[in-house]
């Protein structure tokens, strides 16, 4: 035998601390401890990067989630907190033969479950038989009473699920988990492998790893072509903002170039349902929901649900909505029912599952004490109706301890349990798989999430998902928030694979129905071009402020004075450099932002969140030559987001409503800095800083060769056509933008708000400086106002 390579000397040193633990199946090294097959190629690749390169392609895959805005939100006793995406950068490797025996088992799992949910709100035949106790389904909160005999039109129940699956010791697979209500982690595995392939841009495409873009273009199609529905108009239905995984629905919904609603979006008319929309209401075919069953319909559901639409079960009823998966079908993730699958699934299937469960036992009757046996020292034991990861016992060391809340006691390889719904399952014990740790590859404790979609064809089964990593070798640290992480999943063919793209290969890309702007989006897109425009004010009166406080060195000087009192009319108070009143202009934007995901570039997100950590920056700023100098660092920061928000957005309605906002803001904003600086009897510089606030000192020193006076400042920031910062322009921006939007001409006649749009300019058209008094300024603010009023009654309702 030769002398062993240079390569292979670079792959032992990487992997000289690399230790699994005894009796645990590791996925990179096998059980004799060579590098398992799969796995060769990227570990050379690997091993012959310098650790600095490693760091620096890490920390440029962590940039990347960064810019995308991928995070979680993390809730605690009182707050919710967006935490950075905490990707493990090593993905796990699998090779594709393994992987069809994964997929084979997986598609007879979700098509026993789909049968199991006939059976469920149908006929009946496993509770009447008694394969499934009948309080195990009648007292399980997520069985739906008003479901049961209602078959959806597609005629499944499901159309989209995910297992979570793990290792054994010897190394078959088993399933711990369903996820059949609304299976979360789709969208974030696609960002897992954006991620993961921009830290390992050169060994992936040589490695022949599946791409998921095939998955999930079956998927779209899928949900267009669901049959039974008026339109194939489809949707993802969301909770909204304040849930966990809302950044994966608002990207799954721009990737797939589905729209993004919430129940508030939609009403049902004469069993239509219907989206609230800028042109009217409009009629949808299918929601693929991420909105939990229990708050879909606070009419025949939770009647508490501020979340549902009124009257969707009766959607369903007609024909006329399909759900993706159905109402009711989270009652399949029960976690009491694993253990009654392996005996239904030969009863409906006829055959033994091909992949087992986690061992599970059903602990009693609702009213009855049960004593379940472990055969191991450890169990986990939960409620039946939880899809937690359980609690753990160990049963060795249980003996004089306090049993959970709900428990009658704990006894030594004994579980003594009471009350409804208990469900123990034995321990299990995780392969593990690498992760880069403080510098170097260790082993840490590995499940996956596996993910299956119903097209025309059957079940598909995304080549990957993602792997959960434990933070430790302890099996139970796999969450989130005990500091796990989450890597890609490649599936490793040994043949070239198809690039597979989004796009259709043949004929051309169908247009999506762009122009169905939900009335919410609308009202979010306006408002934060107003609040986005009433922050950039804000700072520029701040820097205006400190910078004449920083030249006088006096609070008391006249035109310090009247900026301070300015600002103080509109609730912006001094008392520190950075006001608290800029801050919630600023969290008002992000909160309108964030309801736009689906409709915002991930730069125009970056650039808003990047703009709220300056702000947090220059708190410490002195007041005056500092504070205005931090100032000018915001405004040119508020510019860039301007510029990534207004310039780069495609101009349909939704731009309309954002620049109708900006517009609006913008022109209301001049007339109040003209009522008070361009007063007479202002105090004298004041002239000059209204032009100063206006971004006009040069166009003023070329235009009139002379020093400000009231008559310049009026005809330039308030009359002139050709000036972006005067009133004029802006009354002439909304005139345009108004008549553009849906009914603003219906047979020759003007719409209120595109009539009072015209009027505006007009008004302005025809006025000389000379006639632009304070009464004429206050006039034009009611009457921008009156718009804005005007607009949202008949269109943000």
């Amino acid at each position: 035998m030769g002398a062993p390579s240079s390569q292979d000397d670079a792959i032992g040193a990487l992997l000289s601390d690399y230790a699994p633990r005894a009796g645990v199946a590791d996925e990179l090294l096998a059980p004799d401890g060579e590098l398992r097959p799969v796995w060769r190629p990227f570990i050379a690749a690997l091993a012959g990067l310098s650790s600095e390169e490693i760091g620096r392609r890490f920390r440029h895959g962590n940039q990347y989630l960064h810019d995308a805005g991928v995070f979680y939100r993390q809730h605690g006793e009182t707050t919710a907190i967006e935490r950075e995406w905490p990707l493990s950068h090593i993905p796990l490797l699998l090779p594709e033969a393994e992987w069809h025996e994964i997929s084979d088992a997986l598609i007879q799992r979700a098509e026993l479950l789909e049968r199991v949910a006939a059976d469920l709100y149908g006929p009946g035949d496993l509770v009447r038989s008694g394969m499934l106790p009948a309080e195990l389904v009648a007292g399980n909160p997520e069985w739906l009473r008003p479901m049961v005999g209602l078959r959806p039109r597609s005629g499944h129940f499901l159309h989209f699920v995910a297992f979570e699956i793990g290792r054994n010791p010897d190394g078959s697979w088993f399933v711990l988990g369903d996820r059949t209500e609304a299976p979360a982690g789709a969208g974030f595995a696609l960002e897992n492998r954006v991620a993961t392939m921009r830290v390992f841009a050169e060994p992936f495409p040589t490695l022949h790893v599946h791409r998921l873009a095939g998955f999930f273009r079956s998927l779209r199609e899928a949900l267009q072509g669901l049959p039974g529905a008026r339109t194939g108009r489809s949707a993802v239905l969301t909770p909204g903002p304040g849930t966990e995984s809302y950044f994966e629905h608002a990207y799954i919904a721009r990737y797939l170039g589905l729209m993004l609603l919430e129940g508030e979006d939609l009403i049902v008319e004469n069993g239509q349902p219907m989206v609230r929309t800028v042109a009217g209401p409009k009629p949808i075919g299918t929601l693929w929901r991420r909105l939990d069953a229990a708050f879909a319909d606070p009419l025949e559901l939770d009647g508490g649900s501020q979340l549902g639409t009124p009257g969707l079960i009766a959607a369903i009823r007609s024909g006329e909505l399909n759900i993706v998966n159905a109402l009711g079908s989270g009652v399949l993730q029960t976690r009491a029912f694993l253990a009654f699958l392996p005996a239904i699934c030969e009863t409906l299937l006829g055959a033994p599952l091909k992949m087992p469960n986690i061992a599970t036992w059903w602990c009693g009757q609702p009213t009855e004490r049960a004593y379940v046996k472990s055969n191991a020292s450890r169990m986990m034991v939960s409620r039946a109706q939880s899809t937690d990861l359980p609690f753990e016992i160990d049963a060795a060391t249980a003996r004089g301890g306090q049993p959970p809340d709900g428990w009658t006691g704990v006894l030594p390889a004994w579980i003594e349990a009471e009350g409804p719904g208990l469900v123990g399952q034995e321990a299990v014990t995780l392969s593990t798989s690498p992760a880069w740790v403080d510098g170097q590859l260790q082993p840490r404790p590995v499940m996956l999430r596996v993910f299956a979609a119903r097209d025309a064809t059957g079940w598909q089964i995304m080549p990957g998902g993602y792997a959960r990593i434990g933070s430790s070798a302890d099996a139970t640290a796999l969450g989130l928030r005990r500091g796990g992480r989450v890597a890609d999943v490649w599936i490793v063919s040994d043949a070239p694979v198809p690039q597979i793209s989004l796009t259709p290969k043949d004929g051309p890309a169908p247009r999506n129905f762009t122009g169905q702007l939900p009335s919410r989006a609308a009202e979010n897109l306006a408002w934060l071009g107003r609040y986005a425009e009433r922050a950039e004010g804000t700072i520029r009166l701040l820097r205006a402020y400190h910078a004449r406080l920083g030249e006088t060195g006096r609070a008391d000087d006249p035109r310090v004075a009247r900026i301070a009192a300015h600002l103080a009319r509109f609730g912006v108070t001094l008392d520190k450099p950075v006001p608290e009143a800029l801050r919630a202009q600023l969290d008002a934007a992000r909160r309108c932002a964030a309801r736009l995901r689906d409709r915002l570039a991930d730069d125009a997100m970056t650039a808003l969140r990047d703009l709220v950590l300056a702000v947090d920056a220059e708190d410490g700023a002195a007041a005056g030559n500092d504070a205005a100098r931090a100032m000018g660092l915001l405004l040119r920061r508020t510019a860039g987001f301007s510029v990534l928000v207004h310039d780069y957005m495609h101009r349909s309605t939704g731009w309309r409503f954002l620049n109708t906002g900006r517009a609006l803001e913008r022109a209301i904003g001049m007339t109040r800095i003209l009522a008070d600086f361009a007063a007479p009897g202002a105090p004298a510089g004041c002239l000059d800083v209204s032009v100063e606030l206006g971004e006009s000192l040069i166009t003023h020193r070329r235009r009139y060769l002379i020093a400000t006076t009231r008559h310049t400042v009026i005809d330039l920031l308030a009359l002139d056509a050709n000036n972006p910062r005067s009133i004029r322009f802006q009354a002439s921006v909304l005139r345009r933008i108004v008549a553009e939007l849906p009914s603003a001409d219906v047979n020759g006649r003007l719409s209120p708000g595109a009539a009072a749009a015209l009027r505006l300019e007009t008004e302005l058209s025809v006025a000389r400086p000379e006639t632009v008094d304070a009464a004429m300024l206050e006039t034009l603010e009611d009457g921008l106002q009156e718009l804005f009023d005007m607009l949202s009654a008949a269109y943000l309702r």
